[in-house]
């Protein structure tokens, strides 16, 4: 009797401080940046994380890229009188393989505005800059409709010509970003095809 009188009054016990509102120190926590929350709102003051012993730079990894933007271009300038890397980017794949009626459309209007002055509206070469040779630029852009040069020249190729500037065209990677390089040049590819297309339609009617 005695026994079970003692177990009742240390469970009895044992329940009243557990339920009590006696503070207690945690144990050790492994990961206290998991436990508790360092999470800050965009924008704000990170000038006193230092003091608290959190490091911070708010400067993303170095290395990665936002989710959703297109792969840089890892092909760099090459130094004057060089072409190797020229002739490298010609490996590089276009990471667009179609374009929707209205990306293209898009694609047209991006060219117009910053290649339609040299190269023409048609891809002819014949852009208001040019004019026939009447314009205020003697030198003939090129062709890249028409001319085999530029029709069998790689995506990649032209993309090291827009992003770095060839000959007397200059750089217009500060005009286009990555991805609306590649549907100009998406575009222009697409435009040579329907030429070659037509042609060969041409040529087989007569």
């Amino acid at each position: 009797m005695k026994k079970l009188l003692i177990i009742a009054l240390a469970a009895t016990a044992t329940t009243i401080v557990a339920c009590s509102d006696v503070k207690r120190t945690p144990g050790t926590i492994y990961m206290p940046d998991m436990a508790y929350s360092r999470a800050y709102e965009s924008y704000s003051d990170y000038s006193n994380l230092t003091e608290k012993g959190i490091h911070y730079t708010a400067m993303p990894v170095e290395g990665t890229m936002p989710r959703g933007a297109e792969l840089p271009f890892h092909i760099a300038k090459d130094a004057p009188g060089d072409t190797t890397n020229y002739y490298a980017s010609r490996a590089v794949l276009n990471p667009i393989d179609s374009m929707s009626e209205a990306e293209t459309i898009e694609a047209e209007r991006l060219y117009q505005i910053n290649c339609g002055i040299c190269h023409g509206a048609k891809l002819d070469g014949n852009g208001p800059l040019y004019k026939d040779g009447n314009g205020p630029y003697a030198a003939k852009p090129a062709t890249l409709v028409g001319d085999a040069k530029y029709e069998s020249m790689p995506e990649g190729q032209m993309f090291y010509s827009v992003a770095y500037g060839k000959n007397m065209m200059g750089s217009y990677a500060s005009q286009l970003s990555r991805k609306q390089r590649w549907m100009v040049i998406k575009y222009i590819k697409n435009k040579q095809k329907e030429a070659k297309a037509a042609a060969a339609t041409t040529t087989a009617a007569k």
